[in-house]
C-alpha cells in the first residue's frame, strides 16, 4: 500500500474547543486518510476557550498525528480586568470588538490590542511556533503546509515556515483580512492598518494558493494577487444528521411554532424588527401566540434577550445557552423555522456562515437576515431552502412569517428536496486533498487551478 502523504495543518483552534472555528479543519483531518492524506495538526496545547465540546474529539481521526506547544496570549489578563471593572461575561466573551458602545477601559484595551499585537493577540506563538516547527520537520517530514485563520498569525507561522524550509504551502481563509467586519473598529492608528494592509498582500502573494470560504471573498483577494484564489466552502458532515428528515417538524395546528438560532448570537446582529412583527402578530393572533416558542442555542448576548423582553416575548423564549454540536444540530432538526441573522456591517454582504450549512442538512425553512443580495442570499436561494431580508424590512418579515405559519398550520412547513451534496464534507475533503496533490505536484511549474477548464 503506498504511504499516506502528510500534510502540516496550523491552527489556533482545536478540540475540546467548541465553536465553529473548530468544525472547518476537524472534519477535513476526519476525511483526510480516506483521501491518501494524513493530517499533522499543529495547535496550541492552552488557547483561549470560550466554549468546550469534548464531543468533536470523536472526529479527530486515529491517523492524526497532533502536536502542540504552550502559547502566550494577553487575553486573560485583559478579560481579569474587565471582570474586575463590572463588565457582564458576556460583554466580555460574546461581543469584545464591533460598533457598539464600550467603557472606556474596553476602548483603551481595543487600542492596545489593535496596535501593539500585530496581526492579532496570537502574535507572539509565530516565532517560537516557527522555530519548533522548522527542527520538528527535521525528523518528521511532512509535504505540505496549510495555515488556516483566522487568527490571521497562523499565517504568519505558515509563511515564514514554508519560506525557511522551502515546502509549498496553502493559506486557509475561514474570514477575510482586512475586509473583516470588525478591522475597522479596532482603534488602529493609519501605520498600523497600512501594516496589516502590506502584511495582507505580502501573505497572499507568498502563498501557493489562497482557499477562500465565500465566492465573494475569493473575488475580493484575486483582485489583490496573482496567486490562485480557490473556493472550498464550509458544509456538514452527513453523519451528524443520521435517519430522515424529522417531519414532526412540519408542524399541524396542535404543535409549537418553534422559531431556533443555534450559535453565537451578538448584539450588533440583534434581528430587533422580527422581535417586532413576532410581537405584533401574538397580540393580534392567539393561537400563534400559544404556538410560539423562541429557542436560543449558544452563547447569546444579553443585549438579545433584553430586546426579546421588550417586546413582549421574554415568556416564550429558552436560552438553553452553549451546547455540544451534537445537541445544538438535534434543536435545529426540531425546529419549525431557522432563524440567521447577520451582524449588521457592511462587510457581511462577502461572508458565508459555516452554520448556513448545517441549517440547510437540517431541512427545515431558513430566515436569513441580512444583504438580500450578499453571498448567504445566493446559497439559500439557490437550494431554495429559505430567504435573506433586510434587517428593517418589516413588511416582507411579516409576509414570510405569515407563510411559515399558515404553512405550518396545515402540517407542511418543509423545503423543497435539493441537492446538497456538493456541501457534504465528504466531497469537500475530496475537493481539498485534489488542491493538495495540484500544489504538491505543481510546486516548480504553473499552478492548476481546480476550476480550470484544462
Amino acid at each position: 500500500m503506498q504511504a499516506m502523504k502528510r500534510v502540516l495543518v496550523i491552527s489556533y483552534y482545536w478540540p475540546p474547543t467548541g465553536g465553529s472555528g473548530v468544525q472547518r479543519w476537524v472534519k477535513f483531518a476526519k476525511y483526510l486518510p480516506e483521501e491518501g492524506w494524513q493530517p499533522v495538526i499543529y495547535t496550541p496545547e492552552n488557547p483561549e476557550q470560550l466554549a468546550v465540546d469534548a464531543t468533536l474529539e470523536k472526529d479527530v481521526p486515529e491517523e492524526a498525528e497532533i502536536i502542540k506547544t504552550h502559547i502566550t496570549e494577553p487575553y486573560e489578563i485583559y478579560k481579569k480586568l474587565l471582570r474586575r471593572s463590572g463588565h457582564s461575561k458576556e460583554a466580555i466573551e460574546v461581543n469584545p470588538v464591533n460598533a457598539q458602545s464600550k467603557s472606556f477601559l474596553q476602548r483603551a484595551a481595543m487600542w492596545i490590542r489593535g496596535n501593539f499585537f500585530r496581526p492579532d493577540p496570537r502574535c507572539m506563538w509565530i516565532r517560537p511556533s516557527v522555530k519548533f516547527l522548522r527542527n520538528y520537520l527535521k525528523e518528521h517530514p511532512v509535504d505540505l503546509i496549510v495555515s488556516t485563520g483566522p487568527p490571521q498569525s497562523m499565517h504568519m507561522i505558515g509563511m515564514k515556515l514554508s519560506q525557511e524550509t522551502g515546502l509549498p504551502w496553502i493559506a486557509d481563509f475561514r474570514d477575510p483580512w482586512t475586509r473583516i467586519f470588525y478591522f475597522k473598529h479596532l482603534s488602529m492608528t493609519r501605520m498600523t492598518e497600512k501594516w496589516h494592509h502590506r502584511m495582507e498582500k505580502k501573505v497572499l502573494d507568498s502563498a501557493d494558493v489562497v482557499v477562500a470560504v465565500s465566492p465573494l471573498v475569493q473575488q475580493e483577494f484575486q483582485a489583490m494577487t496573482q496567486t490562485p484564489v480557490e473556493l472550498i466552502t464550509n458544509g456538514f458532515d452527513e453523519c451528524d444528521f443520521p435517519g430522515e428528515r424529522d417531519h414532526e417538524a412540519d408542524g399541524g395546528p396542535d404543535k409549537p411554532f418553534i422559531i431556533t438560532h443555534t450559535g453565537l448570537f451578538a448584539a450588533d446582529g440583534n434581528p430587533t424588527t422580527l422581535w417586532k412583527v413576532l410581537s405584533e402578530k401574538c397580540a393580534k393572533d392567539e393561537i400563534f401566540g400559544k404556538a410560539l416558542q423562541i429557542h436560543l442555542v449558544g452563547k447569546t448576548d444579553s443585549q438579545i434577550l433584553e430586546s426579546i423582553e421588550a417586546a413582549g416575548l421574554g415568556e416564550k423564549v429558552t436560552d438553553k445557552g452553549y451546547q455540544p454540536h451534537s445537541a445544538a444540530i438535534q434543536e435545529q432538526r426540531k425546529a419549525s423555522l431557522l432563524i440567521l441573522p447577520l451582524r449588521k456591517e457592511p462587510e457581511y454582504k462577502a461572508v458565508l456562515p459555516g452554520k448556513v450549512f448545517e441549517y440547510l442538512a437540517s431541512w427545515r425553512p431558513v430566515l436569513g437576515i441580512g444583504q438580500p443580495d450578499g453571498a448567504m442570499s445566493l446559497i439559500l436561494n439557490t437550494t431554495k431552502t429559505g430567504v435573506v431580508l433586510d434587517w428593517d424590512d418589516k413588511a416582507s418579515l411579516e409576509c414570510f412569517v405569515n407563510l411559515c405559519w399558515e404553512r405550518h398550520l396545515k402540517g407542511e412547513l418543509r423545503v423543497e428536496d435539493t441537492d446538497l451534496k456538493q456541501f457534504t464534507r465528504v466531497e469537500l475533503t475530496r475537493s481539498m486533498a485534489k488542491l493538495f496533490d495540484r500544489t504538491v505536484g505543481h510546486k516548480n511549474g504553473t499552478f492548476c487551478s481546480l476550476n480550470s477548464k484544462k
